[in-house]
């Protein structure tokens, strides 16, 4: 927190540190560093008058706030260890991540504002912590003025903030301890606990978000992600933190009041940088041109894509449309476990080419290599293979919580001495890298390497079909054959002549073996809250596995994999009579 706040508050007190763009339009709520360093101090305060003590892990589950900011970095200056669960998990996620990291307290709202809609945090909390011992106290900050079920570990947390001391002395910490922990799901089993130490994850935070954004001192930065996922707390708070900035917390939704409030958000902030999801792109795309074009984007400089490989057309749109064809577009390829930006097109000499859809370059420090199914490097350009990264870099995890040989298993045990990422890639002619996607995303079709990518980005070019999800399934006589799962924009009579003409998208862009053996129309697709189509689900339904789907906890709504599952069967016995 000294390298966040303190360094700050010593040259610059008045400067903006957060801007709070409440789900309510229009009421943005300025924070200057001196005022965070105050909240947080007392709410550092506050964790040690209740027991929290060094190494201690605090569970976080709250909306975007300044106040949420506050409760990160006042865990870190005490020197306790901050899990943030995204405030859309239910109950038995929580209850399940403060069980695996035995926390000592929660941190909570009563309830939060999303859409226009209330979600009930509080009671979300009270479920959770009725099963696990290990919680002593619930502070309960307030975001709206109703009033909720308060009991004998709950600690109005503001009544106490303004009792407590404004000044905390931070904790003196090694650069290998803790800093947080934060679950992400594997491909398998429950999700994992990923640890991220102080002074190697706050350096690489910090020098990604100067070089990849080129964030210049005054520059308003947003980062529309929430603090529930890695990309919020590396862009949101602690790499613009430690440089200065001024950074962006948006509470709301893309769509709410209308399609049009990123722009709106963007012509009334002055946003400099732009760093959001493809799904969202994706999602306001199908909304059409007008309601960016509405608002002034002139203050924008640099737009940056986040979270899963985005395909052409959303970087089109994203890049003509939203930025005027005048904005470096950044398509970043990192994870939770790197910490911070891995591959993206910029740094780079001044005005070096950008292709569209391409991760490209490494940043500094990064070894990418290419291995084939042998565990061999691969050399020379125009191949593909499982990326993996071949030396160490700052902002690495350093181990999943509590099990540490599920970390080896999972990230070093494929291609011993290397860092395996679970992606494939393809390095072109140049050199430069593209992200195929998961390497379990990967199928072979009558010997023919496929990414499922490829299919879903050809089909996505339909314009009635917004979204589209390709999972692999056992095939006699191909090996494997390509799934489709495919939302349409509105309810048609033209399904199977829809279905025809992606066939023949299909098969003019890539080839006739990557066309879908079956098609299959849902309402929605199975989603993280962060906006990651859950493929292995899919996978799970076409194999018929449907009895093991594993972890669904992280989805954004659990009840469509019943739709699925339903519409499956209704495909199976049309397909079958």
């Amino acid at each position: 927190t000294v390298n966040c706040l303190d360094q700050h508050v010593e040259k610059s007190p008045n400067r903006v540190a957060l801007i709070w763009e409440r789900d309510e339009p229009g009421t943005a709520v300025h924070v200057t560093y001196r005022e965070l360093l105050d909240l947080t101090c007392r709410l550092a305060n506050t964790l040690k008058k209740y027991g929290i003590q060094k190494g201690d892990r605090v569970a976080i589950y709250m909306s975007v706030s300044p106040l949420s900011v506050a409760a990160m970095l006042a865990c870190a200056r005490i020197g306790a260890v901050h899990t943030v669960v995204f405030a859309g998990f239910s109950a038995e996620s929580l209850a399940g991540r403060i069980l695996d990291s035995g926390c000592k307290a929660v941190i909570t709202y009563n309830q939060g504002v999303r859409g226009g809609r209330i979600i009930e945090l509080k009671t979300t909390v009270d479920e959770a912590v009725k099963n696990c011992p290990s919680i002593k106290h619930v502070f309960v900050a307030q975001r709206t003025d109703n009033k909720v079920q308060m009991g004998d570990r709950d600690i109005p947390l503001e009544e106490e903030m303004t009792k407590a001391d404004s000044i905390c002395t931070p904790e003196s910490m090694d650069s290998e301890d803790v800093l947080f922990m934060l679950y992400t799901s594997g491909s398998t089993g429950k999700p994992k606990g990923i640890v991220h130490t102080q002074a190697g994850y706050l350096l690489y935070a910090a020098v990604t978000h100067k070089y990849v954004f080129d964030y210049q001192q005054g520059d308003v930065f947003g980062c529309v992600a929430d603090i529930g996922w890695i990309t919020g707390h590396s862009y949101v708070v602690y790499g613009p933190l430690c440089n200065g900035a001024t950074s962006v917390l948006f509470e709301s939704t893309p769509v709410y009041p209308d399609p049009g409030r990123y722009w709106e958000v963007v012509q009334r902030l002055k946003i400099n940088q732009f760093y959001g999801a493809p799904t969202a792109i994706r999602l306001l795309l199908n909304y059409g041109e007008e309601w960016v074009k509405k608002y002034d984007r002139s203050s924008l400089k640099v737009l940056g894509s986040v979270g899963e490989p985005i395909n052409k057309e959303a970087w089109q749109w994203f890049y003509q449309v939203v930025g005027e064809g005048r904005c470096t577009l950044v398509d970043t390829w990192w994870q939770t476990e790197t910490g911070g930006i891995c591959i993206a097109p910029r740094p780079s000499e001044e005005k070096a080419e950008i292709i569209p859809a391409m991760a490209m370059r490494p940043f500094f420090g990064i070894v990418p290599v290419l291995m084939d199914e042998n565990g061999e490097v691969i050399e020379g350009n125009d191949v593909s293979g499982a990326l993996c990264i071949a030396q160490p870099w700052p902002g690495m995890a350093r181990t999943i919580y509590g099990d540490h040989q599920r970390f080896t298993d999972a990230y070093f045990k494929a291609y011993p001495g290397y860092y395996f990422t679970g992606d494939g890639a393809y390095r072109n002619q140049k050199g430069y890298y593209q992200i195929t996607g998961r390497m379990d995303d990967i199928i072979n079709i009558s010997g023919h390497r496929l990414g499922t990518a490829e299919i879903e980005d050809a089909m996505a070019d339909h314009p009635e079909v917004p979204e589209t999800a390709v999972v692999g399934y056992p095939h006699r006589i191909k090996g494997e054959g390509a799934f489709a799962f495919i939302v349409l924009k509105e309810q048609t009579a033209r399904v199977d002549h829809i279905k025809e003409e992606l066939k023949t998208i299909v098969a003019s862009k890539i080839a006739k073996y990557a066309v879908p053996d079956h098609i299959l129309v849902v309402k929605r697709l199975p989603k993280t809250r962060s906006g990651k189509i859950m493929r292995r689900l899919l996978r799970k339904v076409v194999t018929e596995q449907s009895s093991s789907m594993g972890d669904v906890t992280t989805l954004d709504d659990p009840s469509v994999v019943k739709e699925i599952l339903d519409a499956y069967q209704k495909h199976k016995e049309k397909s079958s009579s």
